[in-house]
Order: structure tokens, then C-alpha cells, then sequence
């Protein structure tokens, strides 16, 4: 049986996390050891955060706290992890999941303080592998418009160039920390990108 690992594929919304996501667990599945995943998760709170992300269970004229978003995607992790996660390393398989908690560091600590949210993830899972697609706000949400989204909370421009700079800064503070991170060029072809995902991929590997 192969050693299970936690590959975390991270960025904007329209960096291509998803494509790639997929794209990785296509070609890993021929070897039967591929386990894909996302954030917010399948489970019962991943799925209230995304109601909450698309409109749903908003208390008309209020915005929901960030507070709240913070302590929900905590719980939503630890969740993920015992229930999904773990289990499927356990296994041998290799989780593939598009996002992890340097998003939240990302997004959430636009409201809050970062070290407050880092701590209430300090037992969350330590990706064997990270890769940051970066790529310009504008970019991203071109593309999100191209694929005909409905925009969530969290999308508007100037938020995601705040988003944007602070992505920079988790991802400089976690590899200083001694997390394996690779940034990515996310402006280039697909095929580029999955190229360049493999090779670091098979690298882990081994």
C-alpha cells in the first residue's frame, strides 16, 4: 500500500483550483490512490457555509459576521478531517483537496485577526504539499464572469485584491513555518499548470 499524503491545490476564486483539483485526481486514480476533496466540505456544516456563500439563511439587511464564517470553517475542518480526511490517508490514498485552511487565513482574516483564526485551527492537518496558483484578481474574475458564476460573498473586486495581498502573506508566513509550499503561475495554459502539478506531485512521491 502507497503512504497517504494531503495535496492542497489553493488561490482566487477563478485561479483554476478546481480544474487542476481534477485534473490531478484523473490522472492519479489510474494508480487507484486518489481521493478528491473540497472546502467548505460535503458534510453538514460544509454545506450551510455554502448556503450562507451563495445568499442562503441570510437575515435580510444584515451581513453575516465574520466571526461567524471564521469559527464555521474551523469546525467545518476539524469535521472534514476526522470524517473524510484521515480516514482516506489512512488508506494510502493521496487527498486531493481544493482548498484548505490558508484560505481562511486568506479570506477571513480580512475581518479578523489572522492569529486568532490560526488559532482556532492549530490541530487542522498539515498539507504534505501546497500549491498556490497565483493569479491577478482581474484575471480571475474574468474568468469567473467567462464561466457564467453567480457571484458568492467574498468575489467583489476590491475584496479579492485585498484577498490577493493576503494570500502573498500566509503563503510567505506557512513556508517560513516549515509547510512545503510551491506558487504557481496561474495566468498559464492548463496544460502548463498540470504539467508543472505532476511533476511536483511525483516529487512528493518519492
Amino acid at each position: 500500500m502507497s503512504k497517504g499524503a494531503l495535496v492542497v491545490l489553493e488561490g482566487l476564486d477563478g485561479a483554476g483550483t478546481t480544474t487542476q483539483a481534477r485534473r490531478l485526481r484523473d490522472r492519479l486514480i489510474r494508480d487507484g490512490i486518489a481521493h478528491l476533496t473540497r472546502e467548505p466540505s460535503d458534510g453538514p456544516i460544509g454545506r450551510l457555509l455554502r448556503e450562507f456563500l451563495t445568499g442562503g439563511h441570510a437575515i435580510t439587511g444584515q451581513a453575516i459576521d465574520q466571526t461567524t464564517f471564521s469559527l464555521l470553517f474551523a469546525a467545518d475542518r476539524a469535521d472534514h478531517v476526522q470524517r473524510e480526511v484521515d480516514p482516506a490517508i489512512a488508506r494510502g490514498a493521496i487527498v486531493i483537496s481544493d482548498r484548505w485552511y490558508h484560505s481562511s487565513y486568506a479570506y477571513q482574516a480580512t475581518g479578523a485577526e489572522r492569529h486568532w483564526i490560526r488559532d482556532l485551527n492549530r490541530n487542522a492537518r498539515v498539507p504534505d504539499l501546497t500549491i498556490f496558483l497565483r493569479v491577478a484578481p482581474e484575471i480571475a474574475a474574468a474568468r469567473r464572469v467567462a464561466a457564467g458564476r453567480v457571484q458568492e460573498l467574498f468575489e467583489d473586486l476590491p475584496m479579492q485584491q485585498r484577498v490577493a495581498a493576503g494570500y502573498d502573506e500566509v503563503m510567505a508566513e506557512c513556508a517560513a513555518a516549515g509547510e512545503r509550499i510551491e506558487i504557481l503561475d496561474g495566468a498559464q495554459s492548463q496544460d502548463a499548470i498540470a504539467a508543472r502539478i505532476n511533476a511536483l506531485v511525483d516529487d512528493l512521491l518519492r
